[in-house]
Order: structure tokens, then sequence, then C-alpha cells
């Protein structure tokens, strides 16, 4: 029976992580009493215990308890914080064997940030087999459940509100452009320009559409929708949790929750000869968070990645 910890579980990810984890029949979760989480003696001595380590902290905190845990146990850190840190296997396992082979032999494994993950999901496989050039210039729109934003934010939209409340709307930000997320949007598709990304945050509570806008002519070749679909599928032909969908509209609108509630990434290409627009939907506390960090910790303890998801 595994034993796991998770540092942070009083977070949003962490309680997710908490609830599938307590439906495991092989793992045993290691608690430690809420007076003493923040006690270094109490939760080096709990961590010696785990096999695995969950960190659902804020950054700072994350780079402190990472110290803490012997070398031999596997962390799986749900921060920002090692993202882009050499040695750190990025999980993501569908986007090569490469990735899924470092997770499944590491030790230190970082989850991906909810943006980064739609985005690297779509662009990874056209810059590895060499149909957009590292030095693409990529626009990016995201929008995404508020949920993401932990519960600061779920308070804010989740309290009364008056008909016509401005939280009903969708509201951009990061609008200086330097979101935490895009370190590792350049790193791990090795583009040399950050994307243009404008997140936004949607008046629901999960769920989220990651799209990227190309023009024919910034591909190495000509590519339509049916050419990119096609590099898409084939890439992911053996992927359980990504899928590459046909074009899913509603009287021609996009429903960005439709894969809450799992750990899917499903894929669509949309557009003409000319442009093209590409959708990544998942639950960004799904495939976004909590299911990203259980499914490599299924990889890494040598289980079926699907246990519990």
């Amino acid at each position: 029976m595994l034993k796991v910890f998770i540092d942070g579980q009083a977070g949003t990810t962490g309680l997710k992580l908490k609830e599938r984890l307590l439906n495991r029949q092989d793992i045993a979760l290691l608690e430690i009493d809420s007076s003493l989480r923040k006690d270094p003696i109490a939760k080096q001595a709990i961590m010696d215990e785990a096999d695995v380590v969950f960190l659902c902290l804020p950054d700072d905190g994350a780079r402190e308890a990472v110290k803490m845990v012997s070398d031999n146990t596997i962390v799986i850190d749900a921060s920002t914080a090692h993202r882009t840190t050499p040695g750190w296997a990025y999980g993501l396992p569908e986007l090569s064997p490469k990735h899924r082979m470092d997770i499944a032999n590491g030790k230190r494994i970082s989850v991906p940030g909810c943006h980064a993950c739609g985005f690297s999901a779509m662009v990874y496989p056209l810059v590895s087999k060499g149909y957009l050039t590292t030095d693409a210039k990529i626009n990016c729109t995201s929008i995404t459940g508020y949920s993401g934003g932990g519960k600061d934010l779920i308070q804010t939209y989740e309290s009364s509100r008056e008909p016509g409340d401005s939280l009903k709307s969708p509201r951009p930000y990061a609008l200086n452009l330097t979101h935490k997320h895009l370190p590792e949007m350049m790193a791990v598709n090795g583009l040399v320009n950050p994307p243009h990304f404008y997140p936004i945050v949607g008046d629901m509570a999960r769920g989220m559409v990651v799209t990227i806008h190309l023009w024919a002519n910034q591909f190495t070749k000509p590519l339509n929708p049916k050419a990119v679909k096609d590099i898409l599928s084939e890439h992911y032909r053996d992927a359980y949790y990504v899928r590459v969908m046909e074009p899913d509209t509603e009287n021609g609108f996009f429903d960005p929750t439709k894969c809450n509630d799992t750990n899917y990434l499903d894929i669509s290409v949309y557009g003409h000869d000319n442009q093209i627009i590409v959708a990544a939907r998942l639950d960004n506390l799904g495939k976004g968070a909590s299911g990203a960090a259980l499914q490599s910790m299924n990889i890494a303890c040598n289980v079926d990645e699907r246990m519990g998801l």
C-alpha cells in the first residue's frame, strides 16, 4: 500500500486530490494535525514516512518543502515553482514517449499549469514535427473557470450577488503580458518568443478552453484545418486522456465545460484555408490540476494511469 501525503490539502487542488485518493484501496493517506501543518519537525516526520508527497502550496512554500523530502520519495508539485527546473519531469505524458518515460522514472514531477497544459497539447505536436518553427509568434486566448484562482476568487464569485453584477461578464486579466505560465509555455515547446497570451476568467466554477490562432502562412508547409486535425490525431492516437475531436459547437457556440469532472483534454480544429483556430478543452481542476497530478503518480508508481480518475 502506497503511503501518500498532501502538503497543502486545504487548498483547491489539495482538496480535489484528497477526494480522489480517499476512494483508492491501494493508498494510505497520511494526515498531519492542522495545528502542526507549519511545524517543520512534524512535517519532516510525516514526509519521511511517505512514498509520495504532493505539494499543493504557493511557489515559495513548494521550494522550501521539497528540501525536506528524501531523494527516494516521489514529489509531485502542483505549483509553478519547478515547471522549468532541470531534472524535473513535466507531468503531461501524452506529449511524447520521453515525457512519459521521464515521469515513470522520475522522483521529481511538476504538474503543468492549466493554461499551459492546453497550449502545449496543441503546440508541441506542431513544433516537434516541424510544422511550426520555434520562432513562431503564436496568439493564444484562454477562458477559464474561477476556481483556478483559489479560495479568495471562489469566495468572490460565490458570495451573494445582485442581478447585473459585473462578475457575470468575462474578465480578462494579466494584461501586462507576464502571466506566470508563459515560461513553461515557451520551455516545454522550445519556443523563442513568448506567446501573445490573453487569459479570461468566466462566470463558471470549472472548465476551460484554450485556443491558439494561426495564419496558414505560419506553417512550414500548406495546412488547412483538416490537415492540422490529422496531424494531431496521429500524434495522440494512443493517448487515453487526450482526444482529437470533430468540430463541436451547439448553435455556433463552444461549451468550455464539457470535460468537467473528468481527466480528458479534447482538441478540435476550426477555420478555413487562411486562418485556423485550434481549441483545447479541459477541466481546470482535472487535467489542469489534480487529475494531472494523480495521473503522474499512477505512472510513476507503475499502476494503471487511469486508476482513481
